[in-house]
């Protein structure tokens, strides 16, 4: 029994959700979002929630039905109030700057990295130690953080690098005599 699963998703209002075939689209202020449906999965949009439950008693519907209503509630945020990660930079001369559609890092490297900003993601850099990725798909933004991340891990031994805020780093000491 999925404890998660059993609670149905609210939705706000100026927020409206339907089914058209095996499609489950949500329309909100930020956009449109859709979720292909599970066949093992019954859904029920009501007036003001959404419920989701097992449409047999088989392992597989069971395993997905806290997942499915976890999509259906991130949907729902999404298009209602979006997503955003942040990321911190940290070390000497490691800044990042927005150049147009392009994110522009300096992450000691000899050359600077140029990322390409994706469609439905918006980055802002409200100084150059601190990159703010938003958007409607928590897929994405995950995703986007994730590669911007990928380009200078934090280390463990003077934490230089590109870190989630909030994340914890262990450190390790250095090399002793």
């Amino acid at each position: 029994m999925s404890r998660i699963g059993k609670k149905p998703v609210a939705v706000p209002a100026g927020v409206s959700a339907s089914i058209e075939g095996r499609v489950l689209s949500v329309k909100g202020p930020k956009g449109e979002l859709t979720l292909p449906l599970v066949d093992d999965i019954a859904y029920e949009v009501r007036d003001s929630e959404i419920g989701v439950t097992p449409a047999n008693d088989s392992k597989r519907a069971r395993a997905y039905w806290g997942m499915q209503r976890t999509l259906v509630a991130n949907l729902v945020q999404g298009v209602s109030g979006g997503f955003t990660k942040v990321l911190e930079i940290t070390g000497v001369g490691y800044r990042a700057a927005v150049q147009g559609s392009n994110l522009r890092l300096q992450l000691g490297y000899s050359h600077d990295v140029d990322f390409a900003i994706p469609d439905g993601i918006t980055i802002k850099t409200p100084d150059q130690t601190t990159v703010e990725i938003s958007g409607m798909d928590k897929q994405r933004v995950g995703q986007v953080a994730a590669e911007i991340r990928r380009w200078r891990k934090p280390e463990p031994y003077k934490g230089k690098g590109v870190r989630y805020r909030g994340e914890f780093i262990f450190r390790k000491e250095g090399k002793k005599k």
